[in-house]
């Protein structure tokens, strides 16, 4: 089968590029526009594959999107393609509107387009899968789960757009029959993550000597995935889900926020040992504007009725994380100094 994978040059579409090319016979054409967190560095080992087809293309414009469904003709669409970083939809949520709720939109109706023309068993094996996260589901109290039928209450400009993008999919299917599943996930973590995020910022401000800011107190609890054990979870998706359904995809790992950052301390306190601790730098920091309190999914239908689980636990995820940051300090000092762009730039030019 080929794949249309759009955000493959992201955190999480990277990795679900590497397990099709290193453990599939699929063909999969890399639609991304190479923003600030697009780094084809994350792809070294596909890039050159024959099977990895990389296309610098913004999913908002039509004509580009129309022509890559044309010109490829692919069998799936996985949608990971998305602006998702909470603090920066709050300063800018613009943009987070235009990606994510214009972008979806303008992928389903090319999709839709090129579905309709389909015939035979091409049409009936045709799937569009939407990645999205557990945030629409707002916050948890201090018990439950979020299931696949918890109501949506978005809290940040970016949980609403994709919310907003979420109920696209499933009107698409609805109203016009194309054949969309929907998944929403659980904090993701690991190998390629961009260090704006929780733990990549933890691991490296560590090892820099600087603050590691903390929310508030610290307090708030995330259900931990990780990212190769999602990269499988979308894959199994995408070729045995059912269509028109919906599945929330955890790691079965809720920590607060400080016990993550304890964590990575302690076990940079083993393999990078200095005078006194990590935890040290902790730094207090006023917390986020409406900030949820606790995430939590229950991912007992992933397992039921697609027979996935995660295979990582917390603290063997946590450990592998640490020692590819530790591994792979050529990758962290170009994306600190922003050298990755630049060479995107030179090989790919300002399309897009």
């Amino acid at each position: 089968m080929r794949i249309l994978l759009t955000g493959g040059a992201g955190f999480i579409g990277s990795a679900v590029v590497r397990q099709l090319i290193r453990e599939t016979d699929h063909e999969v054409v890399n639609v991304d526009k190479l923003t600030y967190a697009g780094n084809l560095e994350s792809l070294a080992e596909a890039l050159d594959d024959p099977r990895h087809h990389f296309e610098r293309v913004d999913i908002r414009d039509a004509d580009e999107v129309r022509r890559v469904f044309e010109q490829y003709r692919p069998g799936a669409v996985m949608h990971l393609a998305a602006e998702s970083h909470v603090d920066r939809s709050i300063d800018g949520p613009g943009e987070f509107i235009r990606t994510n709720v214009d972008g979806t939109f303008t992928l389903l109706q090319a999709a839709r387009a090129y579905w309709g023309g389909l015939e035979g068993g091409a049409r009936d094996r045709f799937r569009f899968h939407h990645v999205s996260t557990d945030e629409v589901y707002g916050s948890l109290g201090p018990e439950g789960f979020f299931t696949e039928e918890t109501p949506y209450d978005p809290r940040s400009p970016y949980s609403a757009s994709k919310a907003a993008s979420d109920h696209l999919a499933r009107a698409w299917h609805h109203t016009y029959g194309l054949p969309t599943m929907v998944t929403n996930c659980s904090n993701n973590y690991g190998p390629y993550h961009f260090p704006e995020k929780l733990i990549p910022l933890v691991i490296l401000n560590a090892l820099d000597g600087k603050p590691l800011p903390v929310y508030g107190k610290g307090d708030q609890i995330r259900d931990w995935l990780y990212v190769e054990d999602h990269a499988r979870a979308l894959y199994t998706v995408v070729t045995t889900g059912v269509i028109g359904e919906t599945y929330n995809i955890g790691g079965h790992n809720e920590k607060q926020n400080l016990e993550v950052v304890h964590t990575i301390c302690d076990l940079l306190d083993e393999m990078v040992p200095k005078a006194g601790s990590y935890r040290d730098q902790i730094t207090y920091v006023a917390d986020r504007p409406g900030h949820d309190r606790r995430y939590a999914i229950d991912a007992s239908k992933m397992s039921a009725e697609l027979a996935w689980q995660p295979q990582e636990t917390f603290e063997s995820g946590i450990r592998k994380t640490v020692q590819w940051y530790l591994d792979n300090q050529q990758w962290v000092n170009n994306v600190k100094s922003g050298s990755y762009q630049s060479w995107i730039e030179q090989n790919y030019g300002e399309r897009a």
